[in-house]
């Protein structure tokens, strides 16, 4: 690298140089495609169903305290800085790190795998959305009566109806049809026994991926334990870590402002959570008042469960609702692809800009490859199966837990710590005209990474089913797998650089020259006297 002092130099009085070697990358046609794409990949499913649930599970209000300290201090300024990332260097989330410290590009490839274990259970879940879609085009929503086939003796429906008794073995009709219709779920017996194949659910799920194939194609052109909890949520709803910010950012013009865009979309998507967590405490309370319980026991199940009971059950019971069951569902559909776009974006550019000799004109073929594969496994690991719940509750738990989490702060030491805080911040001036304040800076450095240093995972139940011991231990695996490879390629990096450990170390910690930096050196020489 030329010195910070001529880079500068260079950076304002040539800044044509800078881009020479990306004119060829795509770029997206207009800045509001891009703003949308992040809103949409930020804004989620998890906005919906994870926000209320955690935030009630944490004492409600008081949870917004911390919420809203982890996002001043935590998910914003990290969200910042994998947008300033991405777009300085214009590539994706595996060589970029070539460019920042390659001892830490096993990161890039963490990302990759757990993208891949969140888009096999999320576009279940969409699969699903899917099916309810089509369930609402009729006359009467299925899921309003007990007087279905799949219904029984405990299904209890008390729309429009007073004195109704409420037991402790009482089944709302949304919840029946969820359970016993759309995923049939008295046919498992557990992860021992994940019964047959949902047909239909499969179907859906081969709709859903065929959506994102041909959406993914041709590139962006087209398409304490309150701390912890507080922590989680506003990772892994604004998603830094997923190298989807990353991915996205790439595409951009150099000098777009990509300080705006985080302001912008984490307000957004903050404010996504607060209207979520007003519309469900209200919902949740009515139904705990109907049923004269705690609402405690009406929102016993964490995830899924609150989009497929509770928000159905309040449809059912308004004016319409078969009008807003069609476009409160395919609002979850729309919400689902956006960010499973984002994932697998994410994996396309991150491999497509590493082995860019192989596959730099094959992308369709590549990304029909990967949509095949990420379709493929959910059949394998049965989330299309009757049982196929259990499943996706424990990649949901697992699959992107800790390690993303581990990921997220390893990112942040790499960057602030080897890279150097103020090389970053001087990169950010280069694009924007102005350096990051004292703020982001100190987050960068010490308080985002602080909170990022302890997460605990809860024990699993969903359906009153109580997960066994060897279930767990798989789950861990599955969160060890990706970031395994983080320490796996700092000794692979370490091994095969020649020259002393000492000498080893440098090299592996130094960002490798590209032709652009090469380009830059020769003309900082010239300018030398």
């Amino acid at each position: 690298h030329p010195t910070q002092e001529h880079s500068t130099r260079l950076h304002t009085a040539n800044p044509v140089l800078l881009t020479t070697q990306t004119d060829s990358r795509d770029k997206w046609s207009k800045k509001m495609d891009f703003l949308l794409s992040v809103i949409g990949f930020a804004v989620d499913l998890g906005n919906v169903w994870r926000f209320p649930y955690i935030c009630y599970q944490n004492g409600g209000g008081a949870f917004l305290i911390p919420y809203t300290l982890m996002a001043i201090f935590g998910g914003v300024p990290l969200f910042y800085m994998e947008l300033a990332l991405g777009q300085f260097h214009r590539t994706g989330a595996i060589p970029i790190w070539k460019r920042i410290c390659p001892i830490f590009k096993g990161i890039g490839f963490a990302i990759c795998i757990i993208a891949l274990y969140v888009s096999f259970y999320y576009n279940t879940i969409i699969a699903w959305a899917l099916y309810y879609f089509y369930s609402s085009f009729s006359g009467t929503l299925p899921w309003t009566s007990c007087d279905n086939p799949w219904n029984t003796r405990n299904c209890t429906n008390y729309f429009g109806k007073s004195n109704v008794t409420w037991t402790a073995f009482s089944k709302s009709p949304a919840e029946e049809f969820y359970t016993r219709k759309v995923l049939e779920i008295q046919k498992s017996r557990g992860l021992y026994d994940v019964g047959g194949i949902r047909w239909q659910l499969l179907l859906c799920l081969f709709l859903i991926f065929t959506i994102v194939y041909f959406s993914l194609w041709k590139g962006v052109k087209t398409s304490g334990k309150v701390w912890v909890d507080a922590a989680a949520q506003i990772f892994f709803s604004l998603g830094p870590g997923f190298g989807v910010l990353l991915a996205l950012a790439s595409y951009n013009h150099f000098n777009n402002n990509c300080y705006r865009d985080a302001i912008v979309t984490s307000t957004v998507n903050c404010l996504t959570s607060f209207l979520s967590g007003f519309v469900i405490f209200t919902v949740l309370g009515y139904m705990a008042e109907m049923r004269n319980v705690e609402v405690e026991d009406v929102a016993k199940d964490k995830g899924p469960s609150l989009l497929f009971i509770t928000y159905p059950e309040a449809i059912a019971n308004m004016v319409g609702s078969t009008f807003f069951a069609i476009i409160f569902f395919l609002m979850m559909i729309t919400l689902g692809l956006d960010s499973t776009f984002g994932g697998l974006e994410a994996v396309i550019t991150a491999v497509m800009d590493e082995y860019p000799h192989i596959l730099g004109k094959q992308r369709e073929l590549f990304v029909l490859a990967l949509v095949t594969i990420s379709a493929q496994i959910p059949t394998c690991l049965c989330l299309s199966f009757q049982g196929g719940a259990y499943v996706v509750k424990l990649l949901e738990e697992f699959g992107a837990g800790c390690s993303i989490l581990a990921v997220v702060l390893l990112e942040a030491i790499a960057v602030s710590w080897f890279y150097g805080i103020q090389r970053f911040c001087n990169d950010v001036k280069t694009m924007l005209g102005f350096t990051p304040g004292i703020f982001w800076k100190v987050c960068w450095v010490a308080i985002s990474p602080a909170f990022l240093a302890v997460s605990i995972f809860p024990p699993l139940i969903l359906f009153d089913y109580h997960y066994p011991e060897w279930s767990i231990s798989v789950g861990y695996l599955i969160g060890a797998s990706s970031f395994i490879c983080i320490p796996l390629y700092m000794v692979y990096k370490l091994v095969w650089t020649p020259g002393s450990l000492k000498q080893r170390l440098a090299v592996c910690i130094r960002p490798e020259k590209t032709i652009q930096d090469q380009q830059a050196d020769s003309v900082c020489m010239s300018l030398v006297p």
